[in-house]
């Protein structure tokens, strides 16, 4: 057992670093990602030192029934320095931005794009290969904690040391030092230690 957990580890790590010389991904430290990644279409990527990405079901079993995926259509993923995220998925159209020290539990999702337009004609015109769906980058500061299965969209910023919980749907952007929670997220209370500021100041 030994002996092939070593060499499923030396065929994840090739793994990797073939595809980010493939497309042209910049890593500081490819030997932090623990199971195979998955990076589809064409972007820019940039993964500063330090950050840890589980991908994989055996990796972490919170939401462990896929890779971590970065899915790019012509945007750019910027993953700030010694960020942690476990089967991911991240989307963009746009720009997707992760502030350095920042945690992305399990299965979290995070799309700068809406896919489809809110229109139906549009919709039934994208048959021909026309994209009519809205985009508009998303941003989490610095220490941000996101719970397992939170969905983020189009847009939304997320001040530094915000904590959104599991399972949320964050549909706009949240001050530093809040806890939101929900469908739509919504304000609960301010992170532990935050200055008594009034809510959204």
């Amino acid at each position: 057992m030994r002996l092939i957990s070593m060499l499923t580890r030396v065929f994840n790590s090739l793994w990797n670093r073939a595809l980010f010389a493939y497309k042209s991904v910049d890593c500081a430290e490819p030997g932090l990602i623990r199971g195979r990644l998955e990076i589809r279409g064409r972007g820019q990527v940039q993964i500063a030192a330090g950050v840890r990405i589980n991908s994989g079901p055996a990796y972490n079993p919170i939401g462990g029934d896929r890779r971590a995926c970065l899915t790019m259509r012509g945007g750019k993923i910027t993953i700030g320095e010694n960020v942690g995220m476990s089967n991911c998925t991240l989307v963009s159209d746009s720009e997707i931005t992760i502030g350095r020290m920042t945690k992305l539990g399990g299965s979290v999702k995070i799309y700068d794009t809406d896919f489809h337009s809110l229109d139906p004609s549009e919709r039934a015109a994208e048959v021909s290969g026309k994209r009519y769906g809205a985009s508009r980058a998303v941003v989490l500061e610095e220490n941000v904690f996101v719970g397992a299965h939170t969905i983020i969209l189009k847009g939304v910023r997320i001040g530094r040391n915000s904590v959104i919980g599991a399972g949320s749907v964050v549909t706009r952007s949240v001050p530093e030092n809040e806890i939101w929670a929900g469908n739509p997220a919504r304000f609960i209370r301010k992170t532990p230690g935050a200055a008594a500021a009034p809510h959204g100041q």
